[in-house]
């Protein structure tokens, strides 16, 4: 039998507070302080999302620099028809744009760093492609 598991991505950052209230805002969400006062959840509809740790020795992640590699970054799926709105919303809290490229016209992905410099992207939904289910 497996162990039932669950996971969450827990960003990093030195004003965790901030950065839990802004990924709150952003993903329509509360946040949960525990026993560890340096640990918030933020917590949505469907559970935990994501996670908020305070390091007390924080510095800020340095891509889009070319030389270094983005690592991982947080992807937030959006209706496509709603796409620039999310970018209002996002921008609005605090978020910063990232990339250098023409922003004009549709796009389906548009890359953001947060307020401590994490990238984020807003995607538009994938097309979902019905299940074929097991062979017979």
């Amino acid at each position: 039998m497996t162990v039932a598991k669950t996971s969450v991505l827990v960003l990093d950052c030195a004003e965790h507070m901030e950065l839990a209230e802004f990924y709150a805002a952003l993903l329509n969400a509360e946040t949960r302080v525990g026993d560890d006062p340096d640990f918030v959840e933020i917590v949505g509809r469907s559970g935990v999302c994501l996670a908020i740790r305070r390091d007390h020795g924080y510095a800020p992640p340095s891509w889009p620099r070319p030389e270094d590699s983005q690592q991982a970054h947080l992807r937030i799926l959006v209706d496509r028809g709603a796409m620039d709105e999310a970018e209002r919303e996002a921008v609005g809290l605090g978020a910063r744009p990232v990339e250098a490229k023409d922003n004009s016209g549709p796009r389906d992905v548009r890359v953001y760093a947060d307020p401590a410099g994490h990238s984020f992207s807003l995607a538009v939904h994938p097309a979902r492609v019905p299940s074929a289910g097991p062979a017979s």
